[in-house]
């Protein structure tokens, strides 16, 4: 959907007692990491030594740009974890930008037709989220306590998506409960959104991008060249750094020798 190229639905679940969830100093490049949770805490510790703690409501926004390197491990209430994250490419002119890290504690919400809108990224409702991006995108988490019913406009050059986090709703009348992706080609100006019961909804968008980049592990590129060279850096030690502060152990690439990549 535009620049937006993978999304993670984590959750809604509950770990066994234990250390619940730990995902080791792992690296990216090409890409801005977009994490928002819904319940739980996550701790952030990367290769540019931040440290910070996610909680429900709020957005990391990790620009990886050249490389960086990041850990992440569930905290807080024991067992809980319910989050979205996603991957966003980077524009050619900023692939190779220095790498950087912000948290955004808070962003616009504006009420309407019995749903909590929260503007995560770009504009809707005459707010603007202040998350950094490089391409038109838009990103909206609309949360219904009871039933609700309303009309939201849309930028016709975007095409859009929405995913359902919790509960059944409806999207333009179609039914969509959670594991459901609908999508929508650019042309639309409106989407009606509808619930008669608590739900959640997750809406995305943004302007075609001309062709698919490349996606192996955690790497978003053009080329396989890139990507294999990532590997090697990341498995030799050179170029991500050390992320300070975690004691997991690093995430080693898969082997990329031999791969056929190519885009979609």
């Amino acid at each position: 959907m535009g620049a937006w190229c993978f999304l993670d639905h984590a959750g809604p679940l509950r770990f066994p007692p234990g250390p619940g969830m730990r995902v080791g100093p792992h690296p990216h490049i090409g890409l801005q990491t977009f994490t928002w949770v819904i319940e739980g805490e996550v701790l952030h510790h990367d290769s540019l030594g931040h440290r910070q703690v996610i909680r429900p409501g709020q957005v990391n926004l990790m620009t990886a740009g050249r490389g960086i390197a990041h850990s992440e491990e569930s905290i807080g209430e024991a067992g809980a974890m319910h989050a979205a994250q996603l991957w966003i490419a980077l524009p050619d002119d900023e692939r190779e930008r220095p790498p950087a890290f912000t948290h955004y504690p808070d962003l616009p919400v504006v009420s309407q037709g019995g749903f909590r809108v929260t503007v995560l990224a770009g504009e809707a409702l005459g707010c603007r989220s202040p998350t950094a991006l490089y391409s038109p995108l838009v990103g909206l988490d609309l949360t219904a306590g009871q039933a609700g019913r309303t009309r939201l406009p849309l930028q016709a050059a975007f095409e859009h998506a929405v995913l359902c986090l919790n509960g059944h709703a409806r999207v333009d009348g179609q039914a969509i409960e959670p594991g459901t992706l609908l999508v929508a080609d650019p042309g639309h100006d409106a989407v009606e959104l509808a619930c008669d019961a608590a739900a959640q909804l997750l809406l995305i968008g943004g302007v075609p991008w001309p062709r698919p980049p490349l996606i192996w592990w955690n790497f978003v590129a053009r080329t396989a060249g890139e990507i294999a060279q990532a590997a090697a850096d990341w498995n030799a030690g050179r170029r991500f750094g050390d992320v300070p502060g975690t004691t997991l152990a690093r995430i080693a690439a898969p082997d990329a020798a031999g791969l056929r990549l190519r885009s979609g």
